[in-house]
Order: structure tokens, then sequence, then C-alpha cells
């Protein structure tokens, strides 16, 4: 979708994305908050109910539940970093904001790429069209090369990080 931005967040650089999507606030909660829907579109596998305050352990990381408004607001940290999803109605429809606060300004395209491709998996979920694996990351080196050139960071960082996770995504040719 191309519409992430850099901002800072409690002197702290962040990723921002919004998507507009065709379901309702509550179908959407659901896709965000509940494990068993996580699981299919989410970058991690998640336990948690959630509630505030909760702690959860993901991919070996340490995490808490830091805000839970449902069906509005949905915020953790993990890993040392914060996440947050804001939902609002919007026509038939809802707005969806999720930000990623974290601590390394040279990691913002990755980050930056790597949730706009998680997101287009949630909204192939949420239409009852899920994306393969091989589907959802196709367009992830041009993305991080769009995003490194929008935030001014050197593109090399993203692709680097893209190779130790899916080196069969670089290729001599880019």
């Amino acid at each position: 979708m191309r519409n992430g931005t850099l901002e800072t967040v409690d002197d702290r650089p962040a990723v921002r994305l919004e998507r507009r999507l065709p379901h309702p606030v509550e179908r959407v909660w659901r896709a965000v908050s509940e494990p068993s829907e996580l699981a299919l579109w989410f970058v991690a596998p998640v336990e948690w109910s959630p509630t505030t305050g909760e702690t959860f352990a993901s991919m070996e990381q340490p995490g808490e539940v830091t805000e839970v408004d449902p069906p509005s607001v949905l915020a953790w940290t993990w890993g040392g970093e914060a996440f947050r999803f804001e939902l609002r109605p919007d026509g038939d429809g809802c707005v969806l904001v999720f930000t990623h606060v974290f601590d390394d300004r040279d990691q913002a395209a990755n980050f930056a790429s790597g949730w706009d491709v998680h997101l287009a998996r949630l909204e192939a979920h949420l239409a009852g069209a899920p994306l393969s694996e091989e589907q959802y990351l196709e367009p992830l080196v041009e993305l991080t090369d769009f995003y490194s050139e929008r935030f001014g960071i050197d593109p090399e960082i993203g692709r680097r990080a893209i190779a130790q996770f899916h080196p069969e995504l670089i290729t001599d040719k880019q």
C-alpha cells in the first residue's frame, strides 16, 4: 500500500501505517486480537487473552499488553519495542492505524516494508483469500527500497535484513 510514515513517538522512531478496510471494526478487532486469527497473518504467534498487564512470550521475546479498549485499541510491548493497533468505524468498514515504535532509525524501511506486507496479508485474510508466504513476501524488496528512499535510509540495510531471513528474495538483478 506504501502509505507508511516515519514519525517520532516518545523520542523514538516509529513507523505508522494506515488502512481503510471494508469490514466492521468488530471483525477486524477479532483478526488483530485473537491468537487463532493472528496465526493466519501476523508476524509471530501470540498467545494472549489480551488483557492490560498480561505478559506473554513470542519467538523467545518477552511482551506485555499495555492497553486494551475493545474494539478500538490494542497496544503491547515486545522485545523492547512498542506496537499499537487503533480501529475506528468508517462508513460500512473501518480504519486501522498500526504503529511500531523502536530504537534504531536505520531499521525504519525494513520495519515499514515488513508491516506493509503483513497488513496486506491481513487484508487478504479478512477477504477470505489468504496469501501464501511466497505471495505476501513477493513485494518485500521493492517495498524496502521504496521506504528506504522515502525515509532517506541506505537501502542495503533493509536488503541485508531480507537476505538474513529470506535470501531467496535477493537476486543479482536487484
